[in-house]
């Protein structure tokens, strides 16, 4: 057991999947959201600092870390940058835009909605529904403003 030799911070899994993401990964994106969600529920839904990476079965809870403090703010806030990586998700606040690249929905999750998703002065639902083995993106409602949608396969 080691605070830094082998541990799973979720934070850092979060900043490695978005890279992942960037290089078209998004699969192993949506294996380390479901590996993250699955930790969380062990957790209680509430995300440590960091647990040990021992391995373990399927079915196994993670081994808590004996000292991480339990919850932590910034684990916590690893589960959105994981769903913006799962997605492909960015948002152009400059040019006011979203771009969708490559999108991918968790394992279990066939619809998602972001409603009310501020994009500049606009604010739009934005939905992700699977469609047989793709999954598409559409905004399903406009609050305020015109917002254009880009989305790439």
């Amino acid at each position: 057991m080691s605070y830094h030799n082998g541990s799973i911070w979720p934070h850092d899994t979060a900043m490695c999947s978005a890279g992942l993401a960037r290089f078209g990964e998004r699969e192993s994106v949506v294996r380390l959201m479901s590996s993250t969600f699955e930790s969380a529920v062990h957790f209680n839904m509430r995300l440590p600092e960091l647990f040990c990476g021992f391995t373990r079965a399927p079915g196994e809870a993670p081994i808590a870390y004996p000292v991480a403090c339990l919850p932590q703010a910034w684990s916590a806030g690893s589960a959105f940058m994981l769903m913006q990586a799962c997605l492909g998700l960015e948002i152009d606040g400059w040019d006011g835009e979203i771009h969708v690249t490559g999108p991918r929905l968790p394992i279990g999750i066939d619809t998602l909605t972001l409603r009310h998703l501020g994009v500049g002065t606009s604010k739009v639902d934005l939905t992700f529904q699977r469609v047989g083995d793709r999954v598409v993106a559409f905004l399903a409602d406009r609050h305020e403003g015109l917002v254009p949608l880009i989305v790439r396969t």
